[in-house]
């Protein structure tokens, strides 16, 4: 059991917590025809658009009230007005995100009541969905901000099938921790059991990298309204990551449709639950790749583990990726030397480590050098200072990753993807210095004795 522990820091001088309201405006990113829109300051939004621009390489469609020193201090419902309005008869959007900042929160704005008023008064608004989310960037992280925009998604656009029959499908909503590529992958796992899905959100269909036919001002693909009508006819739904809890339990109590939480979907006894789980909605046998793909999953721990056995591994991110990260180091016979994360879940203390400390990355570094070094980081691009001071190599996951290509079109869950994840780790740790001759399998040791003989 790990001690979780929060050092609640007056000052941070290396965060690694990202804002809820950018995770709330990466979540609308997964929606069609949609554009996010900031009610707060213009700095707010500039920072949040650098951060995924630069993560994701693509243009990313995002908007703000701009309140200046008299909105703020008198209310903002005006810009809100103007704002929606101006987007409506620009971008002409299927849905509008509006998303708090910490300003607005603590003036107090009633955003919800602001929206219905102005709804009210301009028709140019009626037929587009404007989802307002309460997601201040003094409470949670970016898991926060993801959470509580699907929340608000399915709470106000999602139905009850009524006397429809149900297909087919089941309903997907990955966490914040998953890449568009990790969706996609998700995706067609679910299609080998004959089984349609539909993703909440799906950043697979828009920043996966393609290269649109024509200019678009809102997000390039991702979930439909239509979809979304339909999430009530699936006969189950499967929420990635324990922040996805709430989501898929408003999806419930909406529609009905009955709900499971995969804590992960990466790692052999994790995979094998997502596999269960798909037979069973599926009525149908775990399909023959899968299970060869199971199989080559368990060859690759096998070769793997000899260089991850006992070897320290500093990891640092948000819960649901420090704990899919941290249950695959332990499970492969690493040592979770070292890990921070930006807020205490209760999950955390179940892994295999002393501490986890809710903090930065001062505090990621003190406890290296707490522990005497690490063989290896794992934590996003803004932990390759730490990484350059005490020459410890860094694997880069999360957000953002900013000073490497393809952070996006990284696959980790599945059998396949988690036989990946090993490989590109293993590799890692087997380029530190003295290690091949500390840990080597020893069947290496057999060959090389027996071709010795031999000569």
């Amino acid at each position: 059991m790990a001690l979780i522990v929060d050092h609640n820091k007056a000052l941070s001088s290396s965060p690694l917590k990202v804002s809820a309201p950018l995770g709330a405006a990466l979540a609308f990113m997964g929606m069609k025809g949609c554009l996010p829109m900031f009610h707060g300051s213009q700095g707010c939004t500039a920072f949040a658009l650098v951060m995924m621009v630069r993560h994701f390489r693509e243009a990313i469609p995002l908007q703000t009230t701009a309140m200046n020193e008299i909105s703020t201090i008198l209310g903002g419902m005006d810009q809100v007005e103007q704002g929606l309005l101006n987007i409506a008869r620009r971008a002409k959007p299927e849905i509008i995100g509006l998303i708090s900042t910490a300003l607005t929160e603590t003036r107090g704005e009633d955003m919800a009541g602001d929206v219905r008023q102005i709804r009210g008064r301009n028709k140019e608004l009626h037929e587009i969905a404007v989802i307002d989310v309460s997601a201040p960037d003094f409470a949670g992280s970016l898991e926060t901000g993801w959470g509580k925009a699907v929340t608000a998604i399915i709470r106000q656009l999602t139905v009850a099938a009524g006397n429809q029959s149900k297909l087919n499908r089941v309903n997907l909503l990955p966490g914040c921790h998953l890449t568009p590529a990790d969706v996609e992958a998700l995706k067609d796992i679910v299609a080998e059991f004959g089984l349609e899905s539909v993703a909440l959100p799906d950043l697979s269909d828009s920043l996966d990298g393609h290269v649109p036919d024509s200019y678009t001002a809102t997000t390039l693909g991702g979930t439909s309204m239509a979809q979304l009508r339909e999430m009530g006819r699936s006969r189950l739904t499967i929420a990635i990551g324990e922040h996805m809890r709430i989501a898929a339990k408003t999806l419930f109590e909406r529609t009905g449709v009955p709900y499971v939480v995969l804590d992960r979907v990466t790692g052999l006894e994790a995979v094998d639950r997502l596999m269960v789980t798909l037979s069973t909605v599926a009525g149908i046998p775990v399909p023959a790749r899968q299970r060869r793909a199971r199989s080559q999953l368990v060859d690759a721990m096998l070769d793997g583990h000899f260089y991850f056995g006992g070897r320290a591994v500093a990891l640092a991110g948000e819960p649901a990726l420090v704990w899919t990260l941290g249950r695959l180091i332990s499970d492969m016979g690493g040592i979770l030397g070292a890990v921070v994360t930006t807020q205490a879940q209760p999950l955390l203390s179940d892994l295999k480590a002393e501490r986890v400390v809710v903090g930065d990355f001062e505090d990621l570094e003190d406890q290296i050098l707490e522990a005497g070094g690490a063989d290896l980081i794992i934590a996003n691009s803004n932990a390759r200072q730490i990484s350059a001071r005490h020459g410890i190599p860094l694997y880069r996951a999360g957000f953002p990753v900013f000073d490497r290509l393809g952070a996006a079109h990284e696959v980790t869950l599945g059998y396949g993807g988690t036989r990946g994840l090993i490989t590109r780790l293993g590799n890692i740790l087997m380029e530190r210095p003295g290690h091949a001759h500390a840990h080597a399998p020893a069947t290496e040791h057999f060959h090389d004795h027996t071709a010795a003989a031999a000569g």
